[in-house]
């Protein structure tokens, strides 16, 4: 059975059978674990913007920034049931499992994305409002009904929908955009790839059952092996440019050149691994790697903006 007929399948069922969803399938449906990385990312660009946030402000800026990231998971997974019922990674997702309806996680996606934005911009402002929406629209339309399924460059692209969040909670303090916060965008955009291609190479059967043109089934294991390195050393260089611009300082610069090290040599223990291993043991534990990098990275510059600015305060009153 393919992919289109699982589609056309699931689209049929959703006149005959009542909805079996609860509370736990719609989260489900927001994708919780990718919402984490994206409140995380969007809460480091509001701590580390200038300026100071009503917190009662912040959190609603947040939570904005978690409904339409949710909102984007739910459209995404509307538009990809029918690959995701073949797929066994995602086979037993809330739509192709049938405990929710297509005509339900749409109508789901587009009501959260439409309050999201508009809370947002009434809120706090319409210039992080309109980078949500970009957002979401990029994740929905850009990625998942274009990109995904027509190139092998297609998480390289739409790697921009993640690497927004940081931007926008920047936003929220300032109102615009400034050189640390496009820095905070590069250092996910150009870890998105490495991260991800790292995934691509353990699933690649699950890719190719379903022809989404992931780079190793396009471009084969040695090329994307190469293109991990070279992704890698970009994401462990742009680590350290927080310290150069001034946002943080030197000891957030020596951690995050460390941390780059090990993500580097993560990527050569990839890069030597044979072709057409099934085990793919270096890919696996560089994938899990990866997300404990971004997270250990917008830690490190969270620590160090608020210990600058507490020995400053300290110093004051001294």
């Amino acid at each position: 059975m393919t992919a289109i007929d699982n589609h056309a399948m699931l689209g049929a069922d959703e006149h005959i059978r009542p909805s079996e969803a609860n509370a736990r399938d719609f989260f489900e449906l927001l994708k919780p674990r990718v919402m984490s990385l994206v409140v995380f990312t969007a809460f480091a660009g509001l701590l580390l913007a200038p300026g100071t946030i009503n917190p009662v402000l912040g959190f609603i800026a947040i939570l904005c920034v978690a409904v339409g990231a949710g909102a984007s998971g739910a459209l995404n997974m509307w538009y990809d049931a029918d690959i995701d019922a073949v797929m066994t990674r995602t086979a037993r997702r809330p739509i192709p499992s049938g405990r929710i309806q297509p005509n339900e996680a749409l109508a789901f996606g587009l009501t959260l994305s439409t309050f999201s934005v508009a809370i947002l911009g009434l809120a706090i402002n319409w210039f992080a409002a309109g980078l949500l929406a970009f957002t979401i629209f990029f994740y929905a339309v850009v990625y998942t009904m274009w990109l995904k399924r027509s190139t092998p460059q297609n998480i390289v692209i739409g790697g921009a929908s993640g690497a927004f969040p940081p931007m926008i909670g920047w936003a929220c303090v300032t109102g615009g955009v400034s050189l640390d916060s496009v820095i905070l965008f590069l250092i996910i955009f150009l870890w998105t790839p490495a991260h991800f291609w790292a995934l691509a190479l353990f699933k690649m059967r699950d890719y190719g059952s379903v022809g989404i043109p992931m780079m190793p089934n396009v471009a084969g294991e040695r090329s994307t092996k190469h293109q991990i390195v070279a992704y890698a050393v970009a994401t462990a260089v742009v680590g350290v440019a927080p310290t150069m611009t001034g946002l943080v300082g030197w000891a957030y610069g020596i951690f995050a050149a460390l941390l780059g090290a090990i993500f580097v040599l993560c990527s050569i223990s990839v890069w030597r691994m044979a072709d057409g291993d099934e085990k793919m043991v270096p890919a696996k534990r560089m994938f899990a790697y990866s997300v404990f990098y971004l997270f250990a990275i917008f830690s490190g510059l969270i620590a160090s903006h608020y210990g600058a600015v507490f020995s400053a305060f300290a110093g004051a009153l001294s």
